[in-house]
């Protein structure tokens, strides 16, 4: 049998079950068996069970659960109320002020969060009725927050980096070192642009407020005290070689209770909502990383990861070139699916075409992030645009329209990141310790 003429059924297979709203890890076993029963005659009853089980087994997947655990910890506190206060005096001078908070305060969040969603939810409940009740213009208030929020993905900790290291073997404190640099580009990007914008439509910002006195703009930095130290906690030790990154989630998660209990936040009522809502993501993310451990095995019983990197090699694509069809590729993937899914499911096929033409498997997780980030932000399925809407009760298309242009600075920032590799890969280079 033709395993090339034949996988595009596998395919079909794929997005009629998800288009059924069959569950995707469900979706990704039920393609996995019929692979397995197209292209192979190995024991299936023996294969599925092992893979699962050591796909589930692994040591690294324990961060996974903990910094989840740590960020919704962190939603039931003060903290976005605190951001707000102690960035605000700092960015008033700035063109677009306050309008900064977005992309400063989900950039700050994200790095003790490591989601996009909770990012996006707990720094937007504060800033945009702030935004609103001052005369901000509402189209750049919620663009800015619904795309600073996918920060939360590219930050370290992130949940899409943990994801991807699993699946893809590559090391997840490395990971999180090559984040830094891009993230830190991509939070320059949307400040430039709100900076321009603000420029431009000068009629459209409010009057400036009255200057806060210098002592009391540096007492409100004390109430960026707890998020600082938890970012040194939890960062720091992984940077320095001094934690894994599942010490340095545990680390994460007794600083976050220590937070909630001094904000006042931390009741038995918070910790049970934390806890559970900590469990059924991870199981969720657990299930799917199952499925797409039995597909992957399957994918190599059939030998259809290998006939497509041939396939590819034979085609003579240089390495921008398979990079440029990757990206349209992603872009298509990001309409349909959620980011996990997208990672789970890519690699199966993509890792063995990523190797064959040379790229960086590290350099290439940091690419797949950005374009997750994309995928939350482009509709019909961008989580992003929903979490902005339940906050602010706009439509789905006017939150689309206000987020286009950093819609068009992510992919600005993926072209940044294929012309300058070292934005990744420089600073894992240079900290060889972790």
């Amino acid at each position: 049998m033709d395993i090339l003429t034949y996988s595009p059924l596998l395919v079909l297979a794929l997005f009629f079950f998800l288009g059924s709203g069959v569950w995707v890890a469900l979706s990704l076993i039920g393609v996995a068996y019929m692979t397995m029963l197209m292209f192979s005659s190995a024991p299936i009853d023996a294969v599925m069970p092992t893979t699962i089980w050591s796909s589930l087994s692994t040591w690294t997947l324990t961060a996974l659960p903990l910094f989840i655990w740590m960020g919704e910890i962190l939603f039931r506190t003060r903290l976005a109320a605190d951001l707000f206060e102690g960035l605000a005096p700092w960015v008033g001078r700035l063109p677009g002020r306050l309008v900064h908070v977005n992309v400063l305060g989900c950039g700050i969040f994200a790095a003790v969060s490591g989601s996009s969603a909770a990012t996006a939810a707990t720094v937007g409940q504060m800033s945009l009725p702030e935004l609103e009740k001052r005369g901000y213009d509402r189209r750049l208030s919620l663009g800015s927050l619904a795309a600073s929020g996918t920060l939360g993905l590219l930050i370290p900790p992130s949940i899409i980096l943990i994801v991807y290291g699993v699946s893809a073997n590559v090391s997840i404190g490395r990971l999180f070192l090559a984040g830094v640099i891009p993230g830190l580009v991509l939070m320059g990007l949307f400040v430039g642009y709100i900076v321009l914008w603000s420029l431009f439509h000068r009629d459209k910002m409010p009057p400036p407020e009255p200057r806060l006195p210098l002592m009391e703009a540096l007492k409100r930095v004390r109430l960026l005290l707890p998020i600082v130290l938890l970012i040194i906690a939890v960062i720091g030790s992984i940077y320095m070689g001094v934690a894994t990154a599942t010490e340095a989630a545990t680390l994460g998660v007794v600083g976050s209770l220590i937070v909630a209990l001094v904000a006042g936040s931390l009741t038995w009522e918070s910790f049970q909502a934390s806890l559970y809502g900590a469990m059924r993501t991870s199981c969720m993310i657990a299930f799917i990383l199952a499925g797409a451990a039995f597909l992957t095995t399957a994918m190599g019983f059939s030998g259809i990861p290998r006939a497509l990197a041939h396939w590819i090699d034979a085609m003579g694509l240089s390495p921008y070139a398979l990079l440029a069809a990757l990206t349209v590729l992603y872009l298509i993937l990001g309409c349909f699916l959620d980011g996990i899914s997208m990672v789970v499911l890519s690699t199966v096929v993509v890792i063995p075409m990523v190797q064959q033409a040379g790229i960086d498997l590290l350099w290439f997780g940091i690419f797949l992030t950005i374009m997750v980030e994309v995928a939350q932000i482009t509709p019909p399925v961008g989580f992003n645009l929903f979490v902005v809407q339940g906050i602010a009760n706009e439509d789905i298309w006017t939150i689309t329209k206000a987020v286009l242009p950093f819609f068009l600075l992510m992919i600005l920032m993926v072209v940044l990141l294929t012309l300058y590799p070292e934005m990744a890969t420089w600073l894992p280079t240079t900290m060889k310790s972790v």
